[in-house]
Parts: C-alpha cells; sequence; structure tokens
C-alpha cells in the first residue's frame, strides 16, 4: 500500500510582496517568473511526480476556492480543504493531517509550502522520497534545510548536530533561529553547521497527532474533536470549532519544541517567494543585477533593482540603483528595495490590500 501523502499550503496573503501579490490573488496563484504556470501550479506538479495525485491535498482560505479550482481543474473537492478564516499552519496542517489518517492511519505526510523556486528537480524529487521514506521508519517529525549561500536575514535557521547522522543526511536538530540579524546570519555562516529552514516538513500521521495533543494544550481538546469531526464531515468542509483555534505557527507550536526533530540536508536548488529582497537575492538577474520577472524593460544606467509590471507593460527607466518598481491594479510602488519599513507603511497608508 503507498502510504506518501502530501499536504500543500496555499491559504497565505502574500502581503511581503505587495503591490503585486494582493489580497484577492496572493503570490502562490501568479507567474512572478514568466514561466507560464503559476507557483501553486508548479508545486502541484512537482510534488505529483512522485506522489500519487489522489493522496495530495490543498489546504487554502475559502476566498481562495475559485482560484485552486481554476488552476487545479483536476483536484476534486474532496481534495481541497477550506480555511474559514486564517489561524496559521498549525491548524492546517492539523486538520490535514487528521483527514489523511482518517483515510490512512500509516500515512507519511509531506508539508510544502506552495511559493517556492526549485532549481533541481530531479535531486528535490530524490530527497523528499528519502524523507518520506526516513519518517515512515522512525516515530521522528523532519525537516529539510538548506545549506546557506549568504547571511540572509529573511530566513529560519536550523542548527544541525553533524556528528551524530541517523540516517544519510540527516540528523539531530540542535536548535532552531528565526530570521536572525545580519551579524548572527553571518555566524552561522561560518559556523558551517547551520541550515534554511526550507519549510518542508515530514511526519507520520500517527507520531503528528501525538505531538499535537502533546505539546499544545489547545489541542488536547481540539484533536479529539477534529478525529471525531473526520468521521462524519466532508473533508472539504472544515469543523465548524476551525475559527476558535489558536493562531500558532507549526515551527514555532511543534517542531521547535519537540525532542524528536530531525534535520534533513537537502542539495536541490531552493529559494523561499517571501520578499522583494529575497526575490532580488534568487532570481535570475541582468548583467547589471536588474531582476525582471516577465517584464520587458529598457534600463539606462540602472543596476540591482527589481522590476514587475503587467502583462502588455514595458518598463523605461534611467539612473534607478537598488529600487522595486512594482506595479499591479490601481497601484505603482518605487522604492528602494532594502526599505521594507516603507514598503510596510506604503501597504497600510494606501489601504489597498
Amino acid at each position: 500500500m503507498d502510504n506518501n501523502y502530501c499536504l500543500i499550503l496555499a491559504g497565505g496573503n502574500g502581503s511581503r510582496l505587495w503591490p503585486v501579490s494582493r489580497t484577492t490573488r496572493p503570490k502562490q496563484f501568479m507567474d512572478l517568473l514568466g514561466t507560464g504556470r503559476s507557483l501553486l501550479r508548479q508545486t502541484y506538479d512537482r510534488v505529483a511526480r512522485f506522489i500519487e495525485p489522489s493522496h495530495i491535498y490543498i489546504s487554502t482560505n475559502i476566498d481562495y476556492l475559485p482560484l485552486v479550482r481554476e488552476q487545479l481543474p483536476e483536484v476534486d473537492d474532496v481534495h481541497i480543504l477550506e480555511e474559514p478564516v486564517r489561524r496559521g499552519t498549525l491548524a492546517a496542517v492539523a486538520w490535514g493531517t487528521v483527514v489523511i489518517a482518517k483515510k490512512n492511519r500509516q500515512a507519511n505526510v509531506l508539508v510544502t509550502p506552495s511559493d517556492q523556486i526549485i532549481l533541481d528537480e530531479e535531486t528535490y524529487q530524490h530527497d523528499l522520497i528519502a524523507g518520506l521514506d526516513f519518517v515512515a521508519h522512525h516515530e521522528k517529525l523532519l525537516v529539510t534545510g538548506i545549506k546557506p549561500s549568504r547571511p540572509e536575514t529573511g530566513y529560519g535557521y536550523i542548527q544541525m548536530d553533524d556528528e551524530h547522522a541517523v540516517a544519510p543526511d540527516i540528523y539531530p536538530v540542535k536548535s532552531f533561529t528565526e530570521k536572525p540579524d545580519a551579524q548572527f546570519a553571518q555566524v552561522f555562516i561560518d559556523e558551517g553547521d547551520f541550515l534554511w529552514n526550507a519549510g518542508l516538513d515530514f511526519f507520520n500521521v500517527e507520531v503528528m497527532l501525538s505531538n499535537l495533543y502533546r505539546l499544545v494544550p489547545e489541542y488536547q481538546v481540539e484533536i479529539p474533536r477534529m478525529m471525531a469531526e473526520a468521521e462524519f464531515a466532508a473533508p472539504t468542509l472544515v469543523p465548524g470549532f476551525f475559527s476558535s483555534l489558536p493562531n500558532l505557527n507549526i515551527d514555532i507550536s511543534i517542531m521547535e519544541r519537540s525532542e524528536n526533530v530531525c534535520v534533513q540536508a537537502g542539495h536541490f536548488g531552493w529559494a523561499d517567494i517571501g520578499t522583494w529582497a529575497s526575490l532580488f537575492d534568487d532570481a535570475p538577474s541582468d548583467a547589471d543585477g536588474n531582476v525582471l520577472l516577465n517584464t520587458p524593460a529598457f534600463l539606462y544606467d540602472c543596476h540591482d533593482n527589481v522590476v514587475r509590471l503587467p502583462s502588455g507593460r514595458t518598463a523605461v527607466v534611467k539612473g534607478l540603483h537598488d529600487y522595486v518598481i512594482a506595479e499591479e491594479g490601481e497601484i505603482l510602488m518605487i522604492c528602494p528595495r532594502e526599505d521594507v519599513s516603507a514598503m510596510r507603511r506604503m501597504h497600510t497608508d494606501t489601504k489597498f490590500s
């Protein structure tokens, strides 16, 4: 029996890539790099190469159901889990785990975001199959990490105990650190035993349910309720009490607290499309360091910019360095690339979500 399953998380609003990523159509539903496929479509196709499509579930906010159905028409409603409100990754993973456990109590689950760049899909497939095999034979949680290429402050870091491998490329976790400042990020690079947290989690459903029940007090009541609800409700409809769940992150609530967590050193090219800065660092650029996201442009004396305009628009720019030029709908934003606080202020002040 094939026990491998996948839960794709596609419910975020992508606010850090405003104004291109909007509440009505966040980044996972967009083709930011001009591949002809949205990030969600790419994620699904990538996973479906090694996991049976009938074993793939999508968790998304109820407002995005039309977008999921439009972009993944082959996925039936039973495999789309509706979130009536955003309650963080923990609630989405908990309900997805319960639904999958209802189908198969021996299931091994890969949880993946829907907004990542994967450069080497063959190695990605090899590593993730190895991760699923590991949790099938060990009562542990597993997260994939990537060797850092720069002192990135926008990613989480995982310190591995690289002297005590428990399987090929898999090590006990020493510590987690969320988005360090530049000084600590450089220390992590120099130490050599830190990996970027790629947000790819693996677990057997029984192990995850046990950790949820043991580590999150609120779930000592909610997990039995979820299990009972799953016996009768259509999986596409989350329990009515979903809205009352605490807004928690799976990394902070489970991965960083469990004593049985390992990290897999992944070897595929990876980037998280989280911010304009991360896109600048990881997307292809021209000879002057300008990142043109599916946008034709004539640039004169310009370097190290990120440019993203709607289809049919062309950028003509002179003398701009280290800026983001991004347009979507009624909003054109021009802002220094590193000034994240200014971008947040623009988003708040304009009240265009």
